[in-house]
Formats: C-alpha cells, sequence, structure tokens
C-alpha cells in the first residue's frame, strides 16, 4: 500500500479542516470506563439513545460499526465566530445563542469533506469499506481526537487545542486499511485551573471531566423535551439556545482566533442577539423562514418558544 499519510493531511487542509491525526480504531480503556460510569450515573438524562446497549456496544467497540476497520481518521475545523455583537442598551430584550449555531448547520459543511477524505483512501490506500460521522453516530468522538493527538481532554468535558481553544468541530472516518497512526495523546493542561467549573450557572460540571446534561443549559434548550425545570430556569440569564460559559473562560480560549469557514459565521447580528419579541412572534412559516439550514431549526418552534419564556422569567427574577 502506498504511504498517503502527507497526501491525506494536504487533502484534509485543502477542505478547510485546520486538524487531521489517525487514531487505532480502539477507544482508550479509560474513555470506555468514564462512559460506562457517566451512563450509569444518569447523567445522560432524556438522551436515552446514548444509552441503549447496542449504541453502547458500538462505541465500545467500533468493528462493530465497520467490520475490519483498521484506524480513524480524526479532523477537527475552527469554528469560533468571533465576540458575540453588543445587545442595544434600549429597546427589546435580546437572547443569546451558543456560538456554534450563528452560522449554518455544520453538518451540511462537514459531511460532503468526510465523503471526499473516505474516497481518497477508497481510491489511494485501497480502502474497501468506509464511513464517516460528525456528531451523528455511536463513537466516541472526542476521546478518538484526543487519541490521535488533536488535542487534550478539558476539565469542561471538551477537546482543547492549545493553538485553536476549544470551538472546535470533530469529524471521523473509520476505513478499513491500516495508515500510520498520529499523536502522541496530549495530557490534561488544565492544571490547578477550575474556571469552567466554577462559571456553570447550573453547576453542571458536578467535578472535573464530569457533566451531569441534566443540569447543562445547552441540554435544557436544545435536547431536553419536556418542560425546564423552574429551580434551574433563573441560572440562563438570557441564553435561549445553548451555552458557552464554560468555554468562554477557559484560558486556552485566549489563543482563538476566527474561523476562516464563511458559513460559521453570522449573517446578521440577530443570528447572534435576537430579539426575544421577534422571536415570540414567529409562526411556524417564520420559524422554517428564520432558520432553516442552521442548528436551531432542529428544536423546533414549540421548543425554541418554551425557551424564550424560560428566559423573560430568568430575567423577571434577576430585575
Amino acid at each position: 500500500m502506498p504511504d498517503v499519510s502527507g497526501s491525506l493531511s494536504n487533502l484534509a487542509r485543502e477542505l478547510g479542516f485546520d486538524l487531521v491525526g489517525v487514531s487505532p480504531p480502539q477507544p482508550p480503556p479509560q474513555a470506555i470506563q468514564a462512559y460506562r460510569q457517566w451512563i450509569a450515573a444518569g447523567y445522560h438524562g432524556e438522551m436515552s439513545y446514548l444509552a441503549r446497549p447496542d449504541r453502547v456496544a458500538r462505541r465500545e467497540d467500533p468493528t462493530i460499526i465497520l467490520p475490519g476497520v483498521r484506524a480513524v481518521i480524526c479532523v477537527a475545523v475552527n469554528y469560533y465566530p468571533g465576540p458575540p455583537p453588543a445587545a442595544p442598551a434600549d429597546g427589546p430584550v435580546h437572547g443569546r445563542i451558543s456560538d456554534y449555531a450563528w452560522g449554518r448547520d455544520y453538518h451540511t459543511w462537514m459531511l460532503p469533506r468526510l465523503e471526499e477524505l473516505a474516497a481518497f483512501v477508497r481510491r489511494e490506500a485501497g480502502a474497501s469499506r468506509t464511513k464517516v460521522y460528525t456528531d451523528t453516530g455511536p463513537i466516541l468522538e472526542r476521546a478518538m481526537a484526543f487519541q490521535a493527538g488533536l488535542g487534550f481532554i478539558g476539565k469542561n468535558t471538551c477537546l482543547i487545542h492549545p493553538g485553536f481553544g476549544s470551538r472546535l468541530f470533530l469529524g471521523e472516518v473509520l476505513v478499513d486499511v491500516e495508515l500510520p497512526y498520529t499523536g502522541p495523546p496530549l495530557s490534561s493542561r488544565c492544571g490547578t485551573c477550575t474556571r469552567c467549573l466554577d462559571a456553570c450557572p447550573t453547576g453542571a460540571l458536578v467535578a472535573p471531566y464530569v457533566l451531569d446534561a441534566r443540569r447543562c443549559i445547552s441540554y435544557l434548550t436544545i435536547e431536553l423535551k419536556g418542560d425546564i425545570p423552574p429551580e434551574l430556569q433563573p441560572a440562563m440569564g438570557n441564553r435561549v439556545y445553548g451555552c458557552d460559559l464554560c468555554q468562554e473562560v477557559c484560558p486556552w480560549q485566549r489563543f482563538a482566533r476566527p474561523t476562516a469557514v464563511p458559513d460559521f459565521r453570522p449573517d446578521s447580528p440577530d443570528r447572534a442577539m435576537p430579539s426575544l419579541e421577534d422571536l415570540l412572534s414567529l409562526d411556524e412559516n417564520g420559524f422554517e423562514a428564520r432558520f432553516r439550514g442552521t442548528p436551531i431549526a432542529r428544536i423546533g418552534l414549540e421548543r425554541l418558544r418554551r425557551n424564550v419564556l424560560a428566559v423573560l422569567g430568568s430575567l423577571s427574577c434577576l430585575a
């Protein structure tokens, strides 16, 4: 088999990825143990798909996903869009959208490029079977990226790269041919810092490297289908979709620079700081027109409206 590592890396960067590496197909044992403990504690909340036995088995053993898998190509792209625009001092109250959702849905950008990498490995390295994922399947992607040397796992549970911070979209290509593994994995560089744990308004970071999703504002505003618990609403501030606080306070974020990908940047200030009044006035057609092709589309109008009402209640409590 020809050595395609250099060409693969060059292609990944030509496609717009900032980082690329190759991991062994099996995730690190410590990642598997941590995942089992996380599920056993119930920290996944309503995300029952994460605890399904068949899905757990796939995360622990990628050969179930792709028989004969020999390597996992791991890529990352910086999505940091820059600081949010300042909200007007007067006028309507504005909500806050997580910065990963200011632009277009990252899946539509990532997946075709991952397929191009997969096609390259089939063509140049003789792979017969490949499988691509970007937050779309049963794989421990942060653990794989860590194993490939793309960064270290921070106390906020994010993958952190010393040169980019943690605003990274991750993607994987499973292949059934041998490729030289990259690395070595980076050990944690958090030191004694606990800024992320201290900043989390709901106490979702219950310990270093451990997130209780049931308390996380991102989970509450995106994944949770029912009502947001009243006792957690006062901590939401103006966040109507997601939360970035544990990343914003991380010292490694000082090295972050705005993304080079136009799709991940907002096309108007309303993408980052929408008027709550405007959001409440949306009907189904208005929601579709405003959020089509963005990550926010997946939660639907009713859940967005629930979030806005919770935020209004939160802000009234603080007044």
